[in-house]
């Protein structure tokens, strides 16, 4: 039908659930997961995969090719990439730009390698075709960690496109703060525009981070009672 379907993958963490989760899985805390703090996320109240381990890259990897063997997706969103790819998780860290952030010692190796893996054998398995591209990826990520769009084969991390994450937020933040005729045109140009040179990236106007959780879709921000006042 002409549609492209992606699936919203989550492998950068996973419930603490035991019953239907893998927490605790054979009784320790490590089998899938590090052990100890490193393996939990304080914000997310979830666990966190230990990307070093060969078992865990099995089981990941096989489950990206699962769900487009199975279910015949067209690619991934991966969801939270910035947590994966930092020792700290993105939390209480700002960004100002400087490669020391992205090639210091807060970058997690493991994490990194694990999403160049997934992408190169993506491309592997489903290379384009001229009926179209093959699998397509897309990265979460409010970091701008660098070269996060290259090919691997470029020294790359392989994703296709980055959520342009400031867009949303932009969006959001100006139909609750601002009032119509204050709209900074010029600051809207620019965080439509700001992105790497060369790089592709997804603008949107809102998911789930902005409508869910603990906020209004933008059809209620311009319906509801605020701004009928």
């Amino acid at each position: 039908m002409g549609l492209t379907v992606l699936l919203d993958v989550v492998h950068s963490h996973a419930c603490k659930n035991v019953l239907d989760g893998l927490n605790l899985f054979d009784g320790s805390d490590h089998l899938y997961f590090h052990a100890g703090s490193k393996g939990r996320h304080e914000l997310w109240d979830s666990r966190l995969f230990n990307y070093g381990s060969h078992e865990v890259l099995r089981f990941l990897l096989s489950n990206l090719r699962w769900w487009i063997e199975e279910y015949h997706f067209d690619g991934f969103r991966f969801d939270g990439v910035t947590s994966m790819m930092y020792h700290h998780h993105g939390i209480g860290t700002g960004f100002s730009g400087g490669y020391h952030e992205y090639y210091g010692p807060n970058v997690d190796d493991e994490g990194v390698v694990y999403l160049m893996l997934a992408n190169a054998m993506l491309r592997e398995l489903y290379p384009d075709t001229p009926e179209g591209q093959g699998v397509i990826t897309i990265a979460e990520d409010v970091s701008g960690m660098p070269l996060l769009c290259v090919s691997t084969e470029n020294g790359g991390i392989g994703f296709d496109y980055r959520l342009a994450m400031a867009v949303p937020d932009m969006w959001i933040k100006i139909l609750k703060e601002t009032k119509d005729e204050d709209w900074d045109m010029a600051n809207i140009c620019w965080t439509l525009e700001n992105r790497r040179w060369g790089e592709k990236s997804i603008a949107y106007a809102e998911s789930h981070d902005q409508a869910l959780v603990g906020d209004k879709t933008l059809a209620f921000w311009l319906m509801d009672k605020e701004m009928c006042k």
